[in-house]
């Protein structure tokens, strides 16, 4: 049998487990299968660069856990409502600092050089494990005190709205895909160079004005997004 076969033989072992759920043995495996262990150990490698199965030294191999999914939705203008992701969500504070535009990001954000922007990196959790990454950038003219514990407090544009009167109207985000260097890998429990998703977001007021510049990294194995199509 070769190395596509036995990855597709897995992958129906897969399907009907549920995630997290251990699989059997390789001897078991390769009995079962009638596939060498070494194409049986290449197929296994395969899924797990594709996050369907996790292989812990000493404990076996077990099915992947299950992808938090977040849906965008179509409104009638032509544009997305972004519904809550999947799962309860928490933040851990990475850092949080005080810190001028500079060039690059007062161009990107409508600000000048010399402005003074909220700069947090805060960690999401979902389901009590690493989800993303979040480096989030905000002017400080419209959050004066807030502080790096508030980044740790339910849904930040809540928080925005309901103390500083910051409604965010509309954003344009993007996603592309990338790998994890070795700070990202570490605080979302990866290996290096572990697919991912890039989102960055940048929302504005009602008039316009740019209140927050944010650059997440997802783990690829674990998020998606889904949307629904209609045609005509």
């Amino acid at each position: 049998m070769r190395r596509t076969e036995a990855r597709d033989r897995l992958l129906q072992l897969i399907e009907i487990r549920q995630p997290g759920e251990a699989l059997p043995s390789e001897r078991t495996l390769s009995e079962t299968l009638g596939v060498s262990r070494p194409t049986l150990r290449a197929a296994l490698d395969d899924l797990a660069k594709d996050g369907l199965v996790t292989r812990e030294h000493g404990r076996g191999t077990f099915t992947g856990s299950r992808k938090i999914s977040q849906e965008l939705k179509p409104t009638p203008q032509g544009d997305y409502n972004l519904a809550p992701a999947e799962g309860s969500w928490q933040s851990r504070l990475v850092s949080f600092a005080m810190e001028p535009a500079g060039a690059r990001l007062g161009q990107r954000m409508q600000v000048s050089p010399g402005d003074q922007l909220v700069s947090v990196v805060r960690l999401r959790i979902v389901d009590a494990e690493p989800m993303c990454i979040e480096k989030i950038r905000i002017p400080a003219v419209f959050v004066p005190g807030i502080t790096g514990p508030d980044f740790e407090q339910g849904s930040l544009y809540e928080l925005m709205r309901d103390r500083y009167d910051v409604v965010a109207r509309e954003a344009v985000q993007t996603t592309e895909p990338t790998v994890t260097d070795g700070q990202e890998a570490e605080l979302l429990g990866v290996p290096i160079l572990s697919p991912a998703l890039l989102f960055e977001r940048l929302t504005r007021n009602a008039n316009q004005a740019v209140i927050e510049y944010t650059r997440s990294i997802y783990r690829g194995d674990r998020y998606r997004i889904t949307t629904k199509l209609t045609f005509d």
